[in-house]
């Protein structure tokens, strides 16, 4: 049998408004939870098979990524717990902790993309200054960042970080000329233009050796010579308005989350206030 609505069963809290927090947040708690789980698999793992990881500057962290996983995880799995929990309990303390953070995530992310956007030269010279030497220092020290780097090498058909281009490599101590190994004056193989051997389908790891010694338009035949942050940059410029449309998506969807949090934080402070009247 259906039962009449009468006025003592009646609530300000929606729980459209309400399960709808929970849910969303909940897909994102599990998600933080699972980036937290791969990070601690590959930090272990890196972990047993170089005997150390270094871990003494924020460049460090910032450049390993199972840190950087597990940290996003963590910070990921924190904020959208407090949203679940909050929305759940209906708890106004969770729910302005929750806004909070990411109101902080949105206007972060708009100082990115504005200085990205407006600024691009800027923030491609910030980026170089900032990483290009840690980066390329740290290949073959780090299992996983040599592999982004050559994945991103290859992906962007570029070599080295800065506007150098390929000799950033001789910032490395495997590559550099005055290195006694034999892949001195060389660079890693993903910046090579053919670096598969067509008939052999193997992969030609020693394409690269000996390119820092030729000129730039010798070297060109062989290898990619421009820099990744600078490849980067014009692709961006070339998709900006792909990137754009994402970015006001993503934007959109942080603002529907946040006005619905402070919906649902309104709907619990009037109901309490009916309940003390």
């Amino acid at each position: 049998m259906n039962r009449r609505r009468t006025p003592n069963n009646f609530t300000y809290v929606s729980p459209c408004v309400k399960y709808m927090i929970f849910l969303l947040n909940f897909i994102f708690w599990l998600f933080g939870g699972l980036l937290i789980g791969v990070g601690l698999y590959a930090f272990v793992d890196k972990w047993q098979a170089t005997g150390w990881v270094k871990v003494e500057t924020v460049y460090d962290i910032i450049l390993n990524i199972s840190l950087v996983m597990i940290i996003s995880g963590g910070v990921i799995f924190v904020v959208s717990f407090a949203g679940c929990v909050g929305a759940l309990r209906e708890n106004t303390c969770l729910l302005k902790f929750y806004s909070l953070c990411l109101l902080i995530f949105f206007l972060l992310e708009m100082a990115v993309a504005i200085i990205g956007f407006v600024f691009p030269h800027t923030m491609q010279s910030m980026l170089e200054e900032s990483f290009t030497e840690k980066i390329i220092d740290s290949y073959r020290e780090d299992p996983d960042l040599q592999n982004f780097i050559d994945f991103a090498q290859q992906e962007f058909r570029c070599c080295g970080l800065s506007s150098e281009g390929f000799m950033d490599w001789s910032k490395n101590e495997y590559f550099n000329c005055s290195s006694p190994s034999v892949e001195r004056c060389g660079v890693p193989f993903s910046c090579c233009m053919n670096a598969t051997d067509i008939s052999g389908g193997l992969m030609n790891i020693m394409c690269g050796y000996g390119v820092q010694e030729l000129p730039v338009a010798e070297a060109g035949k062989k290898v990619w010579t421009s820099g990744c942050i600078e490849m980067v940059r014009i692709w961006a410029e070339r998709n900006l308005y792909t990137i754009a449309g994402v970015a006001l998506g993503v934007a959109l969807a942080q603002l529907l989350v946040i006005y619905l949090a402070k919906t649902l934080e309104g709907q619990i402070e009037l109901q309490k206030s009916r309940w003390n009247t």
